[in-house]
């Protein structure tokens, strides 16, 4: 039971995350608006998480395939959040006068090795601290920020559940019926 329910959920999991990226791709070509180096990494977690939960969801695993699904969930949630939560803070502090670097990934791959890549993403660009939208006064990075805080949860809960339930199913010689003090 616990098992169907997880498959279930992972599947509408991927659902929510390929929405969310669905929006962030029409707010990019349909919109107009650019995307920072820091909203790339968001959305490059966004999409592993997606494609995490797809594969789990069709793979319909056990128990440990169950947790290392969920696992990996959580390690893309929060490399997101941590992205998320960078551009939020270079939102919030307009005295910070990032340096300017090229959005074009071609450029960037091409120019520099990982680490620096990301050293110099997370450092952020001109474009990471402009707000160019809001809904319900929240930018995109906020509301990135609550959606991968929601999944890192979920992913949360779910390895807590399949521990718990791990560490309440009896030994195999034990019943699993508990015995009556008049028996």
């Amino acid at each position: 039971m616990i098992l169907a329910r997880s498959r279930s959920l992972f599947f509408m999991a991927f659902i929510a995350g390929a929405l969310a990226l669905g929006g962030s791709y029409y707010l990019e070509y349909v919109i107009g608006l650019r995307s920072c180096g820091l909203c790339l990494l968001q959305r490059f977690c966004l999409a592993l998480f997606a494609g995490v939960c797809l594969m789990a969801s069709i793979h319909g695993p056990g128990r440990v395939g169950n947790c290392l699904y969920w696992l990996l969930a959580l390690g893309c949630s929060l490399a997101g959040t941590t992205t998320a939560w960078r551009q939020v803070l270079l939102q919030s502090s307009p005295s910070v006068h990032p340096g300017v670097c090229s959005t074009n990934l071609a450029e960037l791959f091409a120019s520099t090795p990982w680490v620096p890549l990301v050293q110099k993403m997370f450092s952020g660009t001109v474009d990471c601290v402009e707000i160019s939208w809001t809904l319900f006064d929240l930018s995109i990075a906020e509301w990135s920020l609550l959606f991968f805080i929601a999944v890192m949860i979920l992913a949360v809960s779910q390895l807590w559940r399949l521990v718990w339930s791990r560490c309440l199913r009896p030994l195999s010689g034990e019943s699993s019926h508990r015995a009556l003090i008049s028996d």
